[in-house]
């Protein structure tokens, strides 16, 4: 394992993560956008907020690797399937507690279940497993993060 692997692995997972969910937008499976959703935190314009957003999501994908190299490294091991195992924990964690109860409290522009009939958020809350976005969200947004995991897994122990 090198951190190097892993931080390939990060960058090739967020690409395929990234890719699945934008594939998945476009063909109405969902209608979540997780670099709009990331950038509208930073900026109200629309076209910045999504630029700014890729930048976020490729940034946070490289940080979340270098976590998974962190504990791979703590325990020893790392592969395809242990990526996987990471990356189904990772998907259920931001699905529920990180998107829908912590990104709302301080996501400038997000609606919430505090929001007032008058206010006029960018985007709605996303619910619990992200499902105000689709019903199919869920399986989605778990599907790109298991890949992502696997990719990270699975690059951490090819490097060595």
């Amino acid at each position: 394992m090198t951190i190097g692997g892993a931080l390939a692995g990060g960058l090739i997972g967020t690409l395929v993560l990234t890719s699945v969910m934008r594939a998945a937008n476009e063909l109405k499976l969902t209608r979540m956008d997780l670099p709009f959703l990331l950038g509208t935190a930073v900026s109200g314009n629309r076209v910045r907020a999504k630029a700014i957003g890729y930048m976020l999501h490729f940034c946070f994908g490289l940080a979340f690797a270098l976590g998974y190299y962190a504990v791979f490294t703590a325990i020893g091991t790392a592969g395809w399937a242990l990526g996987a195992l990471f990356g189904l924990l990772h998907g259920v964690f931001a699905s529920t507690a990180l998107v829908n109860v912590l990104l709302p409290l301080v996501h400038p522009r997000m609606g919430s279940s505090m929001t007032g009939a008058g206010d006029a958020p960018l985007l709605e809350p996303p619910g619990f497993m992200l499902r105000n976005y689709g019903v199919q969200t869920p399986l989605v947004a778990i599907a790109a993060h298991v890949a992502y995991g696997s990719i990270v897994g699975g690059l951490s122990a090819l490097s060595g």
